[in-house]
């Protein structure tokens, strides 16, 4: 454990932009030894991401290397991996330091297989024939725990889960068993008990492998379970680092105590999460305009039902015949009921490839249900008429999980916004549908001005507001959240969900969250639906399933909850 694998000695990276010279990195040092897990923390765009690039020569031609060293150690021997050449460079990556990467599936290749893309990687670096290294990755593919190896091997990204993708990206990772593993959000977007079995799969890998892990994550749950130190970063520089423990239990920077403060926690409930900005002087936050109200006082709860759902069944096919005639298909939402009333937040929360987004869609008509109904106010969804339908579209709405992929990158945000006003005819003019827009990026914590920019201009959770704001333009009765926090930021995620409930507070509406996340559906909700495999299997309020779950299920999602000893103490 003390011998030194990897040292970072005063990092300084610039980024060359439209408008000058950007600091990313601020003089950043730090060292990985044998065998050890060290976290690094912080919000986007704190250099987390971009220290580790640099180290494996990935970083983009508009960064610049200042000064500094990243010295790799072997043998008694160091090389300072900074001005490496590509060939050079490539003897190492994948082979002595591999990378899973954010995303599994823009890092796979879609149109080669899963077996391709790690017999690939193995015949790089090992220089064997094919049949070998395809016996090596469908061993692989076991050792990761993916489900019959072999037909795995043959199939293309698209047809696996997220988690699988991931397990994919893994076994392609420590194919030639490197030293250093750097696990980029491994877990992001990924179930609660999906991330569970990823993170005993890399410590079961590393005891096995005699890996040193470096995570790089803002998922504090996370950190608290898989790693021995941790590094916390802010603005480009390194404010505190530690032993984990003492990190949590006594941190010492005001950054760090906020961090930590920013998680949902049961005692947080009614009341808004703490922010960055409550600890930190200059920090930003999401400061809600009061400059525009909704066009009329909404009921902030009531007993009126406002969604009624009754034996809803959704099915999708998996095989056709030559005629076109289904003869397999699977049921994604298996004759399911529930109410939401008006005003009312009502969690709905399970594993992936359990029905809860088909849920929220077909709540919308963006499916049609194939067996039982959905009224909305009133009215049965699947009988309206086009017609009927594009007028109802106005008074219910859809927050996507992904806000980049949900928002058009050839038009700017404001053209977003004011778009469905234009498309329902109304606002008297131009002018007064741009005013709105604008009062609605104001109302979400953005500047105006920022009307004409366009969406690869933004952070993350920055995008999530303009969708939000996209969102609120009508002002709905009705709105889907699905999955709208679960990539984000902890400090961001509280901001976004203290900006969800001012807003609804403030407009009235009704809405339904989707999340895998038990901690935040908790906070954020009235009551709370558990869907398994299609069926509900357990509802009640948000208390009563938080506390006192009667289902094991319901038990496995919240014990699987990152870091929930700490979280859920006091």
């Amino acid at each position: 454990m003390n011998t030194p694998l990897l040292s970072v000695k005063d990092l300084q990276i610039d980024f060359k932009t439209e408008n000058g010279i950007v600091q990313a990195i601020k003089g950043v040092s730090f060292e990985i030894r044998k065998g050890e897990s060290v976290a690094v923390v912080g919000e986007s765009g704190s250099g987390k991401t971009v220290t580790s690039l640099a180290a494996l020569g990935l970083l983009p031609q508009a960064a610049i290397i200042r000064s500094g060293q990243i010295l790799f150690y072997e043998n008694g021997k160091s090389e300072n991996l900074i001005g490496l050449k590509e060939r050079e460079l490539s003897h190492i990556r994948g082979n002595k330091i591999s990378m899973i990467f954010q995303e599994p599936m823009t890092s796979l290749n879609p149109v080669k297989t899963c077996g391709h893309q790690v017999t690939e990687a193995i015949i790089h670096h090992k220089k064997i024939t094919g049949e070998a290294a395809k016996s090596e990755a469908i061993a692989l593919f076991e050792k990761v725990k993916l489900p019959d190896p072999e037909t795995t091997f043959r199939k293309y990204p698209h047809e696996l889960s997220g988690g699988q993708k991931q397990r994919v990206m893994i076994a392609m990772a420590v194919s030639c068993a490197p030293q250093i593993l750097i696990a980029d959000e491994p877990t992001t977007a990924l179930d609660v008990t999906v991330q569970k079995s990823i993170i005993r799969l890399l410590k079961e890998l590393q005891d096995s492998m005699g890996m040193s892990i470096l995570y790089i994550t803002h998922d504090l749950g996370l950190v608290k379970e898989i790693s021995d130190r941790v590094i916390v970063m802010y603005r480009g520089e390194i404010v505190e680092a530690g032993i984990t423990e003492d990190i949590f239990t006594n941190p010492q920077k005001n950054y760090t105590k906020a961090l930590l403060s920013c998680h949902p926690r049961p005692e947080y409930k009614g009341k808004p999460l703490p922010v960055i900005s409550d600890f930190l002087e200059g920090a930003t936050e999401i400061k809600v305009s009061k400059a525009i109200q909704p066009t009329q006082s909404k009921s902030i709860l009531s007993e009126e039902v406002l969604v009624e759902v009754r034996d809803l069944v959704i099915r999708f096919p998996l095989q056709k015949n030559f005629l076109g005639k289904t003869t397999r298909e699977y049921t994604a939402v298996d004759h399911i009921s529930f109410d939401i009333k008006k005003g009312e937040t009502v969690g709905l929360v399970g594993e992936s490839g359990c029905g809860k987004t088909t849920t929220g869609r077909a709540l919308l008509r963006l499916i049609r249900p194939d067996g039982g109904y959905v009224k909305l106010g009133g009215k049965l969804l699947d009988t309206l008429s086009e017609e009927k339908m594009r007028s109802l579209r106005k008074d219910i709405q859809i927050i996507f999980q992904d806000p980049y992929g949900s928002l058009n990158p050839r038009i700017t945000i404001g053209e977003a916004i004011r778009e469905p006003l234009t498309i329902h005819h109304l606002g008297a003019s131009e002018r007064e549908r741009k005013d709105r827009a604008i009062h609605l990026l104001e109302r979400v914590g953005l500047n105006g001005d920022y009307y004409n920019r366009y969406p690869h201009e933004f952070s993350g959770g920055q995008r999530q507001r303009i969708c939000i704001a996209r969102a609120l333009t009508l002002n709905p009765d009705f709105i889907v959240c699905d999955e709208s926090v679960s990539a984000l930021d902890v400090s961001v995620q509280a901001q976004v969900l203290n900006l969800l409930s001012e807003l609804k507070e403030e407009f009235g509406f009704t809405s339904i969250f989707i999340s895998h996340d038990l901690s935040v559906v908790h906070y954020i909700s009235d009551r709370i639906l558990v869907m398994r495999r299609g069926k509900i299997v357990e509802s009640g309020t948000a208390n009563q399933v938080f506390f006192n779950p009667r289902e094991a299920y319901t038990r496995e999602l919240i014990e699987a909850i990152p870091g929930r000893s700490f979280f859920n103490k006091n």
